[in-house]
């Protein structure tokens, strides 16, 4: 039988490898809870809504720059379909439809967990707009749990761009995230992003307050 002083050690060990008993970081980052979106190109906006058309702002986004835009479309997959989809804006250079695993079960689609823009070997789907339609070949992801910052916020949290970290929650759910990617931007407002799975996981809502760990 194990003696009680060769378990303490071994307790000790366990719960100093446990990121939730780490020291915690002393400022709370906002959570941002990111829907299924579709980032679009110019030239698929205009295969979805028409030649020439523009996206119009509906909502800011947290993100300087970033909008929700008041256009929606149906994204179909092998197996089933989800309407209204948001559009968020401005457009890019290449468009980049943004799911959760629940949604790739009920589209019947592989979308891979990824940085956005990491799009090579990753999820298709078909898009339908009141104009048309766009095919989006390897351009589906379940995106990488991320925290946007700028270089004062990394400095403050003594984190770097790329930087992988644990994230823990507050709440009757409380867990601990972990390879949560850093992104540092001089653009970007503090802010965590996961999916609605993860949200729901974990209890949060928009504006909740998360800390590092670790």
């Amino acid at each position: 039988m194990m003696n009680e002083q060769l378990m303490g050690k071994i307790l000790s060990r366990l719960s100093a490898y446990n990121p939730a008993n780490r020291m915690q970081s002393a400022i709370a980052i906002p959570v941002g809870v990111s829907n299924r979106h579709v980032h679009l190109s110019q030239q698929d906006v205009e295969a979805l809504f028409g030649k020439g058309y523009q996206l119009t702002p509906f909502k800011e986004l947290k993100q300087p720059g970033q909008f929700a835009a008041k256009e929606c479309v149906m994204v179909v997959g092998p197996k089933g379909s989800i309407s209204k989809v948001r559009v968020l804006g401005p457009v890019r250079p290449k468009s980049q439809l943004e799911v959760s695993k629940a949604d790739c079960f009920a589209l019947g689609i592989k979308a891979p967990v990824r940085e956005s823009g990491d799009l090579i070997d990753s999820g298709s789907a078909l898009l339908i707009g009141p104009a048309g339609h766009a095919n989006l070949e390897s351009q589906v992801i379940c995106a990488q749990r991320h925290i946007h910052m700028n270089t004062i916020d990394a400095r403050a949290l003594n984190v770097v761009n790329g930087q992988k970290v644990n994230i823990r929650t507050e709440g009757e759910r409380r867990l601990v995230f972990d390879e949560v990617v850093v992104r540092v931007d001089e653009r970007f407002s503090l802010e965590f992003h996961i999916d609605t799975d993860e949200a729901n996981a974990a209890g949060l809502r928009n504006n909740d307050s998360v800390f590092i760990v670790g």
